[in-house]
């Protein structure tokens, strides 16, 4: 189970991470917490798709649900909502106040309840989503981190998120926070693209995140992709709305990515089965004769 905060996140983080376990047989499930409603049209060649508006928060909501099934048919893996609605990014200082009724300002207890219930019902071993700071500090990312914590710790507790009919209690093995854009890979890649006299999209990026001082959290599980790269890329471009194809995303040759950085990374923060790091596989520990 997959735990991200809004539809285009599942396909910049770990997306052939998903695609490879879906290949090999995996029931994999993305939720995603809300519907993108404020996510800022990021691609200059998007088009509003015929019959659809996008100029109020339902129509970019329809909008959004039509990019992430396509998203994930290109991922093979099922897709839910757990229907918040997207607080957007607040700018300006001091920063405004979010909207009412969005994600971010729904309580914990409350905005868990539902994704306690997922867990119970699609029972998974590991669920992945990001670690506390929200990997940037959009208050959907880091209430999605609270509410995957929440529902991983409280799945399996029979006391807790009582609800008459609900599935029964469901301990996942693993949780895991997504590492997809450390320090590490951009100057790896970085480094590579200068070597190659290619221009590099990760100079600015890697200057601002120094200059902040943000603090690198250790990966402890690289799981090889390469090959599930076309299906990550594919899920991408499906996101018209957010990913321009001539953007960012696409700007690192894929054999100079694929022979440079061929894995996505994963923090373990909390497992239930013994396991040795660093790993190479998020079901260490879990499958017959794992070491």
């Amino acid at each position: 189970m997959a735990v991200h905060a809004h539809p285009d996140d599942e396909s910049s983080k770990g997306a052939a991470t998903t695609a490879r376990y879906a290949a090999e047989g995996v029931e994999v499930l993305v939720v995603t917490c809300t519907g993108g409603e404020r996510g800022d049209v990021l691609n200059p060649s998007f088009q509003v798709p015929e019959g659809h508006e996008f100029e109020t928060v339902d129509g970019r909501r329809a909008v959004r649900r039509l990019e992430m099934a396509a998203a994930a048919e290109a991922l093979g893996v099922r897709q839910t909502w757990l229907g918040f609605v997207d607080s957007g990014l607040p700018e300006g200082d001091p920063l405004p106040p979010l909207p009412e009724g969005s994600f971010g300002l729904v309580p914990l207890e409350e905005a868990a309840a539902p994704l306690v219930e997922l867990v119970r019902r699609f029972r998974p071993h590991v669920v992945t989503t990001y670690d506390p700071s929200g990997g940037y500090p959009h208050p959907d990312h880091i209430k999605c981190h609270e509410v995957a914590f929440e529902a991983y710790h409280a799945a399996g507790d029979a006391s807790r998120y009582v609800v008459e009919g609900g599935a029964d209690p469901w301990e996942p093995r693993k949780l895991y926070y997504n590492h997809g854009f450390s320090m590490e890979r951009m100057r790896a890649v970085h480094e590579a693209m200068q070597g190659a006299g290619l221009e590099s999209p990760f100079g600015d990026w890697i200057e601002s995140r120094a200059a902040r001082e943000i603090p690198e959290r250790q990966a402890t599980t690289s799981v090889r992709v390469a090959e599930f790269f076309p299906q990550r890329d594919a899920a991408l471009v499906a996101h018209a709305s957010q990913i321009d194809p001539k953007g960012f995303f696409f700007a690192v040759p894929r054999d100079l990515e694929a022979d440079v950085w061929p894995t996505e990374e994963y923090e373990l923060a909390d497992s239930r089965v013994p396991t040795t790091l660093p790993e190479d596989d998020l079901f260490a520990g879990l499958r017959e004769g794992a070491r």
